[in-house]
């Protein structure tokens, strides 16, 4: 499976599970689709059959609310079985709504914000003085960034050389109920990143070429941090840039159908849906009542994503 029929099947299981669950987050989940898609397609290393192999590749997904993604991604390359991403949010169920170390091939539980590069930065820390060739990948958020404990943990990985740690920002521009910019303005996060002494790109962040080659760049005994520029709720037109969907879920109806079928209109040769094989054949649609203007907002100008920086 490459990397773009994973990140569709990522973005599917995102809708039935939220749907199925009435649980949240699923603009985030569509977000970070494709860098979770090229992690687990091309970029870590792993053994579905021992989840804890000594010299896996770790990965953390610091904005674990975020956590139907690595869910999706975990059992579509084989670590369990891709049915049980039914039981999402579900009582009783491994697969909680924020990440759960429970499942196999999840190093760490994540989902309140600002403690994974910590950990992170802690794993590559111990494989240095192992002397482990193992490298240690890290999702953050944009809005995370506004965690002190995040900047304590990029000082600490310069000060240590961690070039065995690769740090990823899913910069969507949103957290919660805002945009970021509103919530607290962080400035620009590549010269943040990059005073702190980190190798520091900025890459479209549906790109899947680039985020590749960024991951797979020279090190230079300094951690790596690629700045993402990615869409909230990219790959359903309706979601897209609003901040709605960061705790809505996809409901019966409208919402449902025209997700489903957005994405059919996407679906790479090769995939199966196996939920709605040939999508919603007889669709609801919205009227002009199911759907208030006003909470839609639209990304301004002044935000649109620029990933035309290069390490200085």
């Amino acid at each position: 499976m490459d990397s773009k029929q994973l990140a569709w099947l990522i973005r599917r299981h995102g809708i039935e599970m939220t749907h199925l669950s009435g649980g949240s987050h699923i603009g985030a989940i569509l977000s970070v689709a494709d860098i979770m898609a090229v992690l687990y397609s091309d970029i870590l290393k792993y053994d579905t059959t021992n989840p804890k192999w000594c010299d896996r590749d770790r990965f953390i997904l610091s904005k674990g609310h975020a956590g139907g993604s690595v869910y999706a991604a975990l059992a579509e390359s084989g670590f369990f079985a891709v049915d049980e991403l039914k039981t999402h949010y579900q009582n009783g169920s491994r697969l909680s709504g924020h990440v759960s170390h429970h499942l196999p091939g999840v190093d760490f539980s994540t989902g309140s914000l600002g403690h994974g590069l910590s950990a992170g930065v802690g794993m590559a820390l111990a494989a240095k003085k192992d002397k482990k060739q193992h490298e240690v990948f890290v999702v953050l958020g944009d809005g995370e960034c506004n965690e002190g404990s995040v900047w304590e943990a990029a000082q600490t990985a310069t000060h240590f050389g961690l070039d065995n740690l690769i740090a990823i920002v899913d910069n969507n521009k949103m957290q919660s109920l805002d945009y970021c910019v509103n919530t607290l303005d962080a400035g620009s996060l590549y010269d943040k990143w990059f005073a702190f002494g980190w190798n520091t790109f900025v890459v479209n962040g549906h790109d899947h070429d680039a985020l590749r080659d960024k991951m797979n760049t020279i090190k230079n005994g300094k951690p790596t941090v690629i700045i993402a520029e990615t869409i909230k709720g990219k790959g359903v037109s309706f979601m897209e840039e609003d901040i709605l969907w960061h705790y809505r879920f996809p409901h019966d109806g409208w919402e449902y159908d025209c997700a489903v079928n957005e994405l059919h209109k996407i679906k790479p040769d090769g995939v199966q849906d196996i939920y709605t094989p040939n999508g919603i054949i007889n669709p609801k649609l919205p009227d002009a009542n199911e759907i208030n203007k006003d909470i839609h907002h639209t990304m301004s100008e002044t935000y649109k994503p620029t990933w035309n920086k290069q390490e200085a």
